[in-house]
């Protein structure tokens, strides 16, 4: 569609033109840029709830004008989480995207052994962590137990 040269007369109109330009392109920038978040959320135990969780949480993370990286939902499709070999594969697979990730966000009241790790590791790389309970509400400070899930 865009915006018109013209005024409602038909005579050019450069400087309306291309303050209105400038404010769409602009628009479009922000529409376009998204930062990436890391979701960090529990996977093993009940797998199907946290797989459900897991959706939920990256849902969220699209309606807050993010792209989510959740690996447990992508390499579990094709890797064994109960194999260690295939499990170890599919974690260094999600440091690599990590880091790549402007925020890692935490999720839930129970961090896993997986979600230990990964917390552990975006400390040690000082990326920036962001801790949400399962109603998606941000705490301020981890208020989760450790153990598997």
């Amino acid at each position: 569609m865009g915006v018109s040269r013209y005024n409602s007369e038909g005579y050019p109109d450069p400087t309306t033109y291309g303050a209105l330009s400038n404010i769409e392109n602009e628009m479009k920038a922000a529409r376009a840029y998204r930062p990436i978040v890391y979701v960090c959320s529990p996977f093993s135990g009940n797998v199907e709830e946290n797989t459900a969780n897991a959706r939920k949480y990256s849902r969220f993370a699209v309606e807050c004008g993010y792209i989510p990286i959740a690996p447990h939902l992508l390499y579990p499709q094709f890797l064994n989480d109960n194999a260690p070999v295939e499990r170890e594969l599919g974690m260094n697979f999600g440091n690599v995207l990590m880091s790549h990730c402007a925020e890692v966000w935490v999720f839930g009241e129970t961090i896993s052994t997986g979600m230990d790790a990964e917390i552990r590791r975006a400390k040690r790389k000082t990326y920036r962590l962001r801790y949400f309970n399962s109603t998606l509400e941000e705490v301020p400070d981890i208020k989760c137990r450790k153990g598997e899930t």
